[in-house]
């Protein structure tokens, strides 16, 4: 579509072309609504998208969002999308020097394997037993939890008679997620492994009253009824891609290079304001659907904005020519990385990051996680690389939260990258730096992304990865039936800031095409 001047009258007009904008605009057209969707970039996908970020160098990497849990199967099946997953064999891999010696814990490989790495750690059998009953705990939880996220809004003691169990309950929703790490086990480094799904992109401690963490944890466990994370074949973008492919495919117009400016609406109709490099122009509709903040959201429609959630994670994206060799002479390195590889996650260690971080400081020790796509996915790398046995690394930093790059970006950037890859030089046996590649510069192909980088590229209010502090699955007070509804009767919120939204799941995406089809 071009701008032009005038107006266009469509059934449904969607504001941003993220992953969520494109599984509404594939449901609504499939249904045989007419669906505009206005993106301001000059492609789809938001932060689900792939890129080549290293000059000259053919490696398509998850820039921002990489792994895949949330998104429902029922999603893929209903628009016909060309796109899979593939598991990893490996959960983690967590390093840790016990009595001068390295070693570490090694989750995955199957169950025997498992067991005897715990009793290697422990001296005994007490904390895999206790690992196993908790996460049969959690998967109760999960199995009974998923399915609703693609439904109406339960209520509050909906879903707990749905989950039916009074301890999963209390631990998950009522009390903070540390009485239950530090009840169950006793190894400070199984404590830490357990805690860091409580704590990806939400600055919390382990006892936050808030209960944020337990927010956080939940998502982390319940995706697809099982809690497993998956790697996307082709990258975070062949999702988008197919999505963009399943809207068009179906009759949707999507317009990139088209900015939204204004939303006016009554109870019957709306009118979207956007413009262009060329002009601008305005688009009718009888819903508009807005993929963006709720931040971008009041902006659009002129109400107060409310506060933007702070955004606490550092994102890094490497290319490796080789993995490199562990200090763990038992770990070896194409396992260690393939699944979760955290660095610095002790549970002590996890508390002083976040108290230092929380008094202004960079953590001295950054926590943070790292995995390997491409020894799951080596499509991703071009041929000529996948057969020189390159790797690509993404590491997640924890407990660093926007307001410490205030004073200078630039400069606290290079300082926490610096110290963060000390931390995990720590368990290696030779530096990473001799292990990266380079670029067609001859420039070493890394690159790192701040809370406030990804403000400024994506638009996340406070470099909130879930654009405001995630939400309990259930109804509360002004969340409306499909936890997408807004104040105006003809303008739905379909992105991450949506009840249930956060994570590449399409479930807001879903949902507010559901309130929309329910309406009609």
């Amino acid at each position: 579509m071009s701008a032009t001047e005038g107006t266009h009258a469509y059934d449904a007009v969607i504001v941003g072309g993220g992953h969520n904008g494109l599984v509404a605009a594939a449901y609504l057209a499939r249904a045989g609504r007419s669906v505009l969707v206005l993106e301001r970039l000059d492609h789809t996908g938001g932060a689900a998208v792939s890129t080549r970020p290293f000059a000259g160098v053919d490696a398509r990497l998850s820039r921002y969002s990489y792994l895949v849990s949330l998104l429902p199967e029922k999603i893929v099946r209903d628009l016909g999308l060309d796109f899979r997953v593939r598991g990893r064999t490996i959960s983690s891999y967590t390093p840790v020097e016990r009595a001068g010696r390295p070693t570490g814990l090694l989750v995955g490989g199957g169950e025997e394997r498992t067991r005897a790495a715990f009793a290697r750690l422990t001296g005994g059998d007490r904390e895999y037993a206790a690992w196993q009953r908790f996460y049969d705990m959690t998967g109760h939880v999960a199995r009974r939890v998923f399915p609703t996220l693609t439904e109406p809004l339960p209520t509050r003691d909906e879903l707990r008679r749905r989950i039916d169990d009074e301890t999963a309950w209390r631990t998950l929703f009522e009390e903070p997620v540390g009485v239950a790490v530090e009840e169950r086990f006793t190894d400070d480094l199984v404590r830490g492994v357990v805690l860091t799904d409580a704590l990806i992109g939400t600055f919390a401690d382990a006892h936050d009253p808030s209960l944020a963490q337990n927010r956080c944890f939940l998502y982390h466990v319940i995706g697809g009824g099982t809690g497993a994370w998956d790697v996307p074949v082709g990258g975070m973008g062949a999702l988008t891609d197919a999505l963009a492919a399943a809207a068009r495919a179906a009759g949707a117009v999507i317009a990139t290079g088209h900015e939204a400016v204004r939303i006016d609406t009554d109870a019957d109709t709306a009118e979207v304001a956007y413009r262009t490099r060329d002009g601008k122009g305005v688009a009718a509709a009888r819903y508009v659907l807005v993929n963006a903040s709720p931040q971008e959201l009041a902006a659009l429609t002129g109400d107060p904005a409310p506060e933007p959630a702070e955004g606490a994670q550092l994102k890094v994206n490497m290319l490796l020519k080789r993995l490199p060799r562990l200090r763990d002479p038992d770990a070896d390195p194409r396992e260690a990385f393939a699944g979760t590889f955290h660095i610095a996650e002790g549970y002590r260690q996890l508390a002083t990051a976040h108290a230092q971080a929380a008094a202004g400081e960079l953590p001295s020790a950054p926590p943070s996680e790292i995995y390997c796509h491409s020894l799951t996915d080596p499509t991703i790398l071009g041929p000529e690389l996948a057969a020189r046995g390159y790797q690509t690394l993404t590491l997640f930093g924890l407990h660093t939260p926007a307001r410490l790059f205030d004073r200078d970006n630039d400069a606290v950037r290079e300082e926490l990258l610096k110290s963060t890859l000390a931390q995990l030089d720590a368990h290696l046996a030779e530096p990473l730096a001799d292990c990266l590649a380079t670029d067609a510069d001859g420039r070493p192909c890394i690159e790192a992304r701040t809370p406030l980088d990804l403000e400024r590229d994506l638009r996340l209010p406070g470099g909130n990865i879930f654009h405001r502090a995630l939400s309990w699955p259930y109804a509360e007070p002004d969340t409306g039936r499909w936890g997408v509804e807004t104040r105006h009767a003809r303008v739905l919120l379909c992105g991450a800031g949506a009840v249930r939204g956060g994570g590449v799941s399409g479930v807001p995406g879903h949902n507010a095409a559901m309130a929309v089809l329910e309406q009609d």
